[in-house]
């Protein structure tokens, strides 16, 4: 096996015993970055020369016996949007261009400079999080690594394909209704959104504060829980992370599940929700009740009503947040500066954010306007609040949820890229998690006939992470499949 077909843990471990050097590692990916960049495009800006550097020095410390970290140097990929200080840091926009962050984001201090992972470079989204495809990027799409005729999901696309392809060992997406989860179903790799609040947003540069969520994106279940350990805590400078105990999450993957209950909805299970993808659902949940869990029938009765609540509300935050980006206060200013200040702002807006985001911020504005802000903003917070309930009520029943990432496999480039109305509504299992605020995992269950892989997803009760990684490890064992590295080619096969 290659270095970067190992799992993290495993990594750490030869490391550890001094099998393979960290610099050893570290050229490993940049070579396999060599490879298949070109193909992929799943970096926005790589750190070569100082991550190298970096791993010497990492090298050194651990010749002289000196404390390194838990991640032991290993190469960490990071979402055009979280930010690392004095490294260009742009959302995927035109707006952002060449802004470096004077300071770093919580989950970066955390990981790098206490924990000693190597940041190797900022992967590629879709501009400001607003996509499920990674096409809605300044700087072009990012290719699916199963299939480079497809989508590799959004809006942490170059997150989860630098993972499938080995390009890096670990990498931080951030989730606002699925999207760390739906570019983890469609690229084969593990993707952790956690509760709201568990992990700090410090850093994160906001598209819908009340649903975004930093989280994860790595081959295995295992990976996943070491980096929630790190990652998780109260931070002083974000006031809604939350202050409680820090699960071992590492620890809690091996128990048995046999006196789990796991609830099924069969919403999730309706129109629109591809044969082979439920075929593959249901005989994973089939799986876990061989392992001994017990599953029961529930219902998420609003499930109808979340795609249009959670756009209606992401939209109205994200025109709220985007407003500070005039060329003035925050981002790049137009070049022509005739007229007043008012066809300034709104040149430069027109010029440097992409037709999504625009489309987002008219829509958004529109529904927190005198006349329907009623009408829409405050109606979409009332159903919010009966989605919640509705996850309440289920979690009385059983200890999670099982149900389809995403109701297809990855679709082909430019398939809905003039059909956002579809590409919403693909979002429909992922987004109910966001308005709830619960945490979700998604693991890979199985390939379609056209060995796309198929995303499983497991709910948790609030700050239940441990309970969701304990049932996903447990079925990954017993599936086998997380170890499949993507080929990087067309077709699939």
């Amino acid at each position: 096996m290659k270095l970067y077909e190992f799992m993290a843990y495993e990594l750490i471990e030869k490391i550890r015993n001094k099998e393979i050097s960290i610099l050893e590692l570290a050229e490993t990916c940049f070579e396999r970055i060599e490879e298949t960049e070109l193909i992929l495009h799943s970096f926005v800006n790589l750190s070569k020369e100082k991550a190298l550097e970096e791993a010497k020095s990492l090298d050194k410390d651990l010749k002289e016996d000196k404390k390194i970290g838990r991640l032991y140097g290993l190469p960490l990929a990071n979402k055009d949007l979280i930010c690392v200080k004095n490294f260009p840091t742009t959302c995927g926009s035109k707006i952002l261009h060449d802004y470096h962050p004077p300071y770093n984001a919580f989950v970066i201090d955390r990981l790098v400079k206490h924990e000693g992972a190597i940041h190797i470079g900022n992967t590629n989204m879709d501009e400001f999080a607003m996509g499920s495809s990674t096409e809605n990027s300044c700087y072009g799409p990012t290719y699916n690594p199963w299939d480079i005729s497809r989508v590799p999901g959004g809006s942490s696309g170059g997150s989860a394909a630098s993972i499938a392809s080995g390009q890096a060992i670990l990498s931080l997406g951030s989730d606002t209704g699925g999207s760390i989860r739906c570019p983890a179903a469609f690229c084969g790799t593990v993707g952790l959104k956690p509760t709201y609040g568990r992990v700090s947003r410090y850093g994160l540069v906001a598209f819908a504060n009340s649903l975004d969520q930093i989280g994860t994106i790595t081959k295995c279940v295992y990976d996943s829980a070491l980096m929630l350990e790190i990652i998780s805590g109260k931070d002083l400078l974000d006031s809604t992370s939350v202050d409680m105990k820090i699960d071992n999450y590492t620890e809690e993957l091996k128990k048995p599940i046999d006196k789990k209950i796991i609830g099924v909805p069969m919403e999730f299970f309706g129109e629109g929700i591809d044969n082979e993808v439920e075929s593959a659902v249901r005989k994973a949940i089939d799986k876990l009740e061989r392992l001994g869990a017990k599953t029961i029938d529930i219902s998420i009765p609003h499930l109808e009503y979340t795609v249009a609540t959670y756009y209606l509300l992401c939209m109205s935050e994200a025109s709220s947040n985007l407003a500070r980006y005039d060329g003035l206060r925050y981002g790049n200013m137009s070049d022509n500066l005739s007229g007043d200040v008012y066809d300034v702002f709104s040149r430069t807006r027109g010029e440097k954010f992409g037709p999504e985001v625009r489309r987002r911020i008219f829509l958004g504005t529109f529904a927190l306007s005198a006349g329907y802000y009623n009408m829409f903003y405050i109606k979409a917070l009332k159903v919010r609040s009966l989605i919640k309930n509705d996850f309440v009520e289920a979690f009385k029943k059983c200890d999670s949820i099982v149900c389809p990432t995403m109701p297809s496999t990855a679709f082909q480039i430019g398939e809905f890229i003039d059909d956002p109305l579809q590409m919403y509504i693909a979002d429909i299992l992922t987004c109910p998690v966001n308005l709830a605020g619960i945490p979700a995992l998604s693991i890979p269950c199985g390939f379609d006939s056209n060995d796309l892989p198929i995303g499983f997803q497991i709910i948790g009760d609030y700050f239940d992470e441990k309970g969701i990684l304990n049932i996903g490890y447990q079925l990954e064992q017993d599936l086998n499949i997380y170890r499949k590295i993507a080929p990087v080619t067309k077709g699939g096969k």
